[in-house]
């Protein structure tokens, strides 16, 4: 009985690198089928969408979106593998769970074995192997500014759009779901504002009424309006927004 090909993404945003792993990759695995190739972590979560593939192997230093929290929104998706040249800092660790982890440039017998190793995991689920990941990256990665919340990921239709958390000016809660507010306009997602506040920087977005968060450096004036309450005017939006009682010591000079 034959079995399926298995297929594989390679996301890495230099080009000469993707060839190099490709070209290795075909002689580490001759029956790896290629499927796509990404040249930075939004492409890549994008054709892993179309193509459904079993493996990917994601370049942890890209522009837009990191192969870190590209691999947060595929794992349970399909087989991670990480190939960099920097951030050695949990290769020990990668070494001994579920995933790989290899320096760049990649190959020799280093690839055959990560090659052996993801061909004996196929027939495993990946959601048990990759939710090893998040542990991994928390035992080895400090808290810091990087751990929050930078992309939001947005159904448009049948699309899925990824939003940069610099691109919104503000969140505000709207019966089942939470409204993300752009210059550009506004989508819908489902998160909640209590989910977001825990997710996002602190220093970035601040909880000025219990239906609205707003991104700080996004406002342009806070006045009083006759009754007054604390209104904040955003940028490039028409609509003002009220601050609620509880939350105007974060405008103390008012």
């Amino acid at each position: 009985m034959s079995h399926p090909r298995a297929t594989a993404l390679i996301a890495d945003d230099e080009e000469p690198m993707r060839d190099l792993l490709r070209s290795r990759l075909r002689e580490a695995w001759p029956e790896l089928e290629i499927v796509a190739e990404a040249g930075n972590g939004i492409e890549a979560i994008a054709l892993a969408g179309q193509h459904q593939p079993d493996i990917v192997f994601l370049d942890i230093r890209m522009p837009g979106l990191s192969g870190i929290e590209a691999a947060r929104m595929l794992f349970n998706r399909c087989h991670i593998v990480f190939i960099t040249a920097y951030d050695q800092y949990a290769i020990e660790a990668f070494e001994q769970g579920a995933l790989d982890y290899l320096l760049k440039p990649a190959g020799g017998e280093r690839l055959k074995t990560t090659c052996a190793r993801l061909q004996a995991r196929l027939g495993q689920q990946p959601n048990d192997i990759e939710r090893q990941l998040s542990q991994l990256l928390q035992k080895n990665q400090p808290a810091k500014a990087a751990d929050y919340l930078h992309w939001i990921q947005a159904q448009v239709g049948n699309s899925l759009r990824m939003i940069s958390t610099r691109e919104i000016l503000f969140f505000r809660a709207d019966e089942k779901y939470t409204r993300v507010q752009t210059a550009q306009g506004e989508v819908l997602i489902r998160k909640t504002l209590k989910e977001l506040e825990e997710e996002l920087d602190p220093d970035e977005f601040w909880r000025i009424h219990r239906s609205t968060l707003v991104r700080v450096d996004a406002i342009s004036e806070v006045t009083r309006d006759l009754r007054g309450r604390q209104m904040v005017r955003v940028k490039n939006f028409p609509e003002e927004l009220e601050v609620s009682r509880g939350n105007t010591h974060l405008f103390q000079q008012m």
